[in-house]
């Protein structure tokens, strides 16, 4: 079992920057590679980015390339998503999620399904 709790988000002028924190339970943290999810009202929720169980490998959305940057401290259980040059459009509900598998050549890490534990979600808000 993983516990997941993110923190670190708020209200934010566009262009401005926030780096939200992802803390985990357990003794296997570097077994799991992270995903970050946003969900927007009104919509679904997305992929914004993964990161490898010993953080070697990343992958991004299209969306946030560029701006976001996913890193991980095994040693502190804690996966962490930099955001710079924010944008009204990534105000959302922003979620971390673990999962065991990591695959460089599918989609497979960018689908919600593919992970196990979630996190509660922090809100980010950014104005215009």
């Amino acid at each position: 079992q993983v516990q997941l709790v993110e923190s670190g988000g708020g209200l934010v002028q566009a262009g401005g920057s926030l780096r939200l924190s992802c803390a985990a339970s357990g003794r296997t943290f570097s077994s799991y590679a992270m995903g970050w999810f946003r969900q927007a009202p009104g919509k679904e929720r997305e992929f914004v980015a993964v990161i490898s169980g010993i953080g070697l490998l990343t992958k991004y959305a299209d969306s946030v390339k560029g701006r976001f940057t996913t890193s991980r401290d095994n040693a502190k259980n804690t996966v962490y998503l930099q955001m710079n040059r924010l944008k009204p459009e990534d105000t959302a509900v922003y979620y971390c999620a673990a999962t065991r598998s990591y695959n460089a050549n599918t989609n497979y890490n960018a689908e919600a399904r593919s992970y196990d534990y979630w996190g509660q979600g922090t809100q980010v808000t950014v104005s215009s």
